[in-house]
């Protein structure tokens, strides 16, 4: 039962770019009846202070907020371009019209070069009718603040792509992420919950894999670890649950946390 007016974090999605299954793929997870190994594409939903925070708008996000029953986003932040964390920002046309006021995303400087060119039907200054309404809005790895809420972007690298994770008090949620320097660390230590990628258990060129993950996890000491951003190549959910440390969990589409 939900503790009123508490704040929730509400996993849309946490399958990598490909999700699970992967189209024509007969491995054991794929073809696995059990939900938590339906995964579509990387996205949260953060409830906060009576906001709806939303983070990454990858191409399943129609689908996402049917399934769960969303009807309201405040505001979005995203990590990155990649086409699996912004795949679906032509649907928040459906938004524009609930709201009756443009979607405002927040995203660095690199996220905004990448999503200007991938929309220009949305930028290049036509109104024409239909397409989505959105304000961009730059941010760097100083703190901000959104609807009265304290935002610490943490900066972390996938391969050589800059890519923005971020802590909200007790809450840090990365992605997409194979380094993270040690000044960045800092910002991520005294968590009580992390929210980390980890796409398999074999090494990845601009991934953390399983072993990486629990190294880091293990640095910065969190209470509770929940990994996202998974492949099937990482193994069925309910087998690689019994191989992780107590404190540490892989999400799956729907999990719901209160904090």
């Amino acid at each position: 039962m939900h503790t009123p007016n508490s704040n929730k974090l509400l996993f849309l999605g946490t399958g990598t770019s490909t999700g699970i299954p992967l189209l024509g793929c007969t491995c054991e997870v794929c073809k696995s009846n059990d939900k938590k190994d339906k995964r579509l594409r990387s996205s949260v939903i953060l409830q906060l202070n009576g906001k709806h925070i939303l983070i990454d708008v990858g191409p399943d996000f129609r689908q996402q907020m049917f399934r769960a029953a969303q009807t309201r986003i405040d505001s979005c932040l995203l990590t990155h371009a990649h086409k699996d964390h912004v795949g679906g920002l032509d649907e928040v046309r459906a938004l524009n019209v609930l709201t009756q006021k443009p979607f405002d995303i927040y995203l660095d400087k690199f996220a905004i070069q990448t999503v200007v060119k991938q929309y220009d039907y949305i930028f290049e200054g036509k109104d024409y009718p239909g397409i989505p309404k959105i304000n961009l809005h730059e941010i760097h790895e100083n703190a901000f603040q959104l609807h009265g809420i304290n935002i610490q972007p943490i900066r972390v690298m996938h391969y050589n792509l800059p890519v923005l994770g971020y802590r909200f008090g007790d809450i840090t949620y990365i992605t997409d992420a194979n380094f993270i320097n040690e000044e960045e660390k800092e910002k991520i230590k005294g968590s009580k919950i992390l929210i980390l990628n980890a796409l398999r258990k074999e090494t990845h060129i601009s991934h953390y894999n399983l072993e990486q993950a629990l190294q880091l996890i293990e640095e910065v000491k969190p209470e509770k670890t929940y990994l996202t951003h998974i492949s099937h190549h990482m193994g069925l959910h309910a087998m690689v649950e019994k191989e992780l440390p107590t404190n540490v969990h892989l999400a799956y589409d729907e999990l719901e946390l209160e904090f």
